[in-house]
C-alpha cells in the first residue's frame, strides 16, 4: 500500500514526465456534405481533450504540420498517408508541451480544452478548388476543413469561450499566420483571441547555389490548390500571389495578435530551402544537417549566413505593439509539443525564460516586453 500511494504521490508531482497524454479521435464525417475533405475525399478529423475547473471556458486549437504537395503525383502519394486520408489516421494521439494536461508541464494552459487538428490538404488549410477531377479523385478543401472544424467545436462548446488561442506548428504555423485574423472572426470582440505560430516562418531565401527553390515550390502549390482567394488581399494587390505565401508578407497584415516562436537556424529550413537534396546529391551536408556540431568550417559559415537573413527579414516586420517572439538559435523544427522544448529544466531559454513562460506573460498581459531573440551568435543543437 505504501508502494501504490508513493507511486500515486510521483505521479502527480512530475505529472508522467516524459509521457503525452492519449487523446482518442474524432472523424467529422458530417463535414463531407460542406466539401470539407481531406485530400483523397475522406472526412477531417481531429483529437479532443476538454478542459476542466478553471479552464472549462478556454481554448487552444492546434494545427498539425507536414510540409506541403506540390503537384498532383506528390499529393496522390499523401493520399496512402495521415497527411492526406482520415483513413490512415491514428485512432490516438498523445498530447505534450502546450496541449499536456497538467500544470508540471503546461503551467498556463493545462486545464483549457485542447484541440489538435489533423493535417490531411496538403497546403496549410488554406486551399479550396471546387472541381475535382474524377480520374485523379483528388480534393483541395484545406480552407473547408478549417471551417469545417471551428463549426463542429463551436457547437461542442466553443461558442462559450472566454479566452481562446489558435496555434500550430511548421505547415500548421504558417497555417496560423494565414488564418488568425480568419480565427478572430469566429468569436464576439469580448473573446480575448491570439495566435501562437511555431516554426512556421518561413523565408523566401535561395539555396546554396543562388536558385530560388522554395519560392518555385510555393507558386506550385499556390496555384495548385487554388490559394489565391485565401490570402491577404492586401498583400495579393501589391505582390505575386505566392509571395503572399511567405510570413514576411503576410504577417504585416495580421491585426489578430500574433506570437511568432522560431529559430533563425530552423532545421527544416536548412535541409530543404538552403540545402535542398536535389543539391546534396554526395550527401556531404548529411552529417551537418543532423548535428550542427558535425558541420565543417564552411558549412557553418553557410548557415551562419543564412540565420544572419533571416533575422534580417524578421526584424525588418512592421512593428506591432500586440506582437510577440522569441527567436531561438537552436537547430531545430516544430516542437511546442515537445516537454523538452516547451517547459522544462533543460528547454531553450532567453533571458532564463522558458518558451511557455514567455508566451504565458504575452497571452495574459503579465509583462511588457514579448520579444525575446537568442544572443547566442552562432546556429547550436539544443
Amino acid at each position: 500500500m505504501a508502494m501504490f500511494l508513493l507511486i500515486v504521490l510521483l505521479t502527480i508531482l512530475l505529472g508522467d514526465v516524459g509521457h503525452g497524454l492519449d487523446i482518442n479521435i474524432t472523424v467529422l464525417d458530417t463535414a463531407t456534405t460542406q466539401g470539407a475533405v481531406c485530400l483523397d475525399g475522406s472526412p477531417p478529423a481531429y483529437y479532443f481533450d476538454r478542459g476542466f475547473d478553471t479552464g472549462l471556458s478556454n481554448w487552444i486549437i492546434f494545427l498539425e504540420g507536414g510540409g506541403w504537395c506540390e503537384s498532383i503525383s506528390d499529393c496522390q502519394s499523401r493520399t496512402t498517408t495521415d497527411k492526406g486520408s482520415s483513413k490512415n489516421m491514428k485512432n490516438q494521439s498523445q498530447f505534450a508541451g502546450i496541449l499536456h494536461n497538467t500544470p508540471q508541464q503546461n503551467p498556463d494552459f493545462y486545464n483549457w480544452n485542447r484541440v489538435w487538428v489533423n493535417y490531411c490538404d496538403g497546403a496549410s488549410f488554406t486551399g479550396d478548388v471546387e472541381h475535382v477531377d474524377l480520374e485523379k479523385k483528388l480534393y483541395f478543401r484545406g480552407a473547408r476543413i478549417f471551417k469545417a472544424v471551428m463549426d463542429d467545436l463551436w457547437s461542442k462548446g466553443m461558442q462559450n469561450a472566454k479566452n481562446a488561442i489558435l496555434s500550430g506548428t511548421s505547415a500548421g504555423g504558417l497555417a496560423t499566420i494565414l488564418n488568425c485574423d480568419k480565427f478572430r472572426s469566429f468569436f464576439p470582440d469580448d473573446v480575448k483571441i491570439k495566435c501562437v505560430a511555431n516554426a512556421g516562418f518561413f523565408i523566401n531565401a535561395n539555396t546554396i547555389s543562388g536558385t530560388p527553390n522554395i519560392r518555385k515550390m510555393y507558386q506550385r502549390v499556390v496555384n495548385l490548390h487554388g490559394l489565391v482567394k485565401n490570402l491577404p488581399q492586401a498583400c495579393t494587390s501589391k505582390m505575386e500571389p505566392s509571395l503572399c505565401f511567405f510570413p514576411e508578407n503576410i504577417v504585416p497584415y495580421v491585426q489578430t495578435p500574433l506570437f511568432i516562436i522560431n529559430s533563425a537556424y530552423d532545421a527544416w529550413q536548412i535541409s530543404n530551402t538552403l540545402v535542398p537534396p536535389n543539391l546534396d546529391s554526395q550527401h556531404t551536408w548529411k552529417h551537418c544537417k543532423d548535428r550542427i556540431s558535425d558541420c565543417t568550417f564552411s558549412q557553418r559559415i553557410t548557415i551562419q549566413a543564412f540565420g544572419e537573413e533571416f533575422l534580417k527579414i524578421f526584424e525588418g516586420l512592421t512593428p506591432h505593439y500586440t506582437r510577440g517572439y522569441f527567436i531561438t538559435s537552436c537547430h531545430t523544427h516544430a516542437r511546442i509539443v515537445w516537454e523538452k522544448y516547451w517547459f522544462n529544466a533543460t528547454s531553450p531559454r532567453i533571458l532564463n525564460k522558458t518558451i511557455a513562460e514567455v508566451v504565458g506573460d504575452w497571452y495574459f498581459d503579465r509583462a511588457t516586453f514579448h520579444q525575446y531573440i537568442d544572443p547566442y551568435p552562432y546556429a547550436r543543437d539544443c
